[in-house]
């Protein structure tokens, strides 16, 4: 088992900063870029990571610290930002997910037990019994994930600009 909570943190701190340098100032083209029909650029994560934020990782810790295994999560609607954000720009986005982000790991820090809490279980209402080290290694890679489909949304607004050199560039593979 890999999990240490420091190091899960390391990687929740640093999402917002890296999100925001990668897309802070950037033209509107970028933000509009998908990998086609029914997909998200980057403006809709960045939108679905605040949800997360709301809706998801934090509270589903806290059932887990209060109320065990005894009734499943609330289901989390994972495309619920595609219809609240209108009007805002990408860095009022980035400003409210630092913010919420910030918040989250400060109540985290202050609600956890390190010495008792890692293995307290809670009830998915998808995968079942689930354990409080398992939500928190998830939001890290949760994280990661979308820091790479960002990433690959961006790259692919240049695959067929990139002439010759897209079969060595694997980010643009098919």
């Amino acid at each position: 088992m890999n999990f240490k909570p420091e190091e899960a943190i390391e990687i929740l701190e640093r999402t917002p900063q890296t999100l925001s340098q990668l897309l802070t100032g950037l033209s509107i083209e970028w933000f509009n870029c998908n990998e086609g029909e029914n997909t998200w650029n980057a403006f809709d994560v960045v939108g679905h990571l605040i949800e997360g934020e709301k809706n998801n990782w934090l509270p589903r810790i806290k059932m887990i610290l209060t109320k065990g295994a005894t009734e499943p999560f609330p289901p989390f609607d994972r495309f619920s930002q595609l219809n609240q954000n209108d009007g805002k720009t990408m860095e009022q986005l980035l400003n409210e997910f630092a913010d919420s982000r910030r918040a989250n790991l400060e109540t985290l820090r202050q609600i956890i037990n390190s010495e008792t809490d890692f293995e307290q279980t809670g009830m998915h209402p998808e995968f079942g019994i689930v354990k409080l080290r398992e939500q928190i290694s998830t939001w890290v890679a949760h994280d990661l994930t979308h820091i790479s489909q960002i990433a690959r949304v961006l790259a692919k607004r240049y695959q067929d600009d990139v002439g010759p050199w897209k079969a060595y560039l694997r980010i643009l593979a098919d």
